[in-house]
């Protein structure tokens, strides 16, 4: 299974302000939709609070602290499921990721949740694809392969 890390990201790193942020600054909600529909979509609790609107169309899964990513990714039957942060999820997820969808955005925060909250472990990342969001503003997405494997 392909486990997807997305997400739009600042040009110093972070994902969001705070956490109880409803992120208002990303042009890419649409791509977002786009990619995510029809697929299962991991977020943590915090994450899923700050939703400005629930994700029709996708079968989210919210996970809490003493939850188990394995056990979680175990449970899935699909041939993909998308990581939707925050950063403490992506962290705690790292290692089982096969690909990032990065959107830098043209903002610097100087601080905020940053795309992984907590150390992970080196990982290389093979580029695949560019994709447009606002060619005006500098802003694509940008997807890798990752070297990890999930065991």
């Amino acid at each position: 299974m392909d486990v997807i890390l997305i997400t739009a990201i600042t040009q110093d790193g972070f994902i969001a302000r705070h956490a109880n942020e409803g992120v208002t600054w990303s042009e890419d909600l649409y791509l977002f939709k786009k990619q995510t529909l029809g697929w299962p979509v991991i977020m943590g609790s915090n994450t899923h609070d700050c939703l400005q609107t629930e994700l029709e169309g996708r079968d989210i899964i919210v996970i809490h602290r003493n939850d188990d990513p394995g056990k979680v990714l175990a449970g899935i039957n699909s041939e993909k499921c998308f990581i939707a942060g925050g950063g403490k999820t992506n962290a705690r997820f790292s290692s089982f990721l096969t690909h990032l969808y990065l959107t830098p955005h043209p903002v610097l925060f100087g601080g905020g949740i940053p795309l992984f909250s907590d150390t992970i472990d080196e990982m290389g990342l093979t580029f695949e694809k560019m994709i447009p969001v606002n060619k005006n503003k500098g802003i694509f997405q940008f997807q890798y392969r990752t070297n990890c494997k999930i065991n």
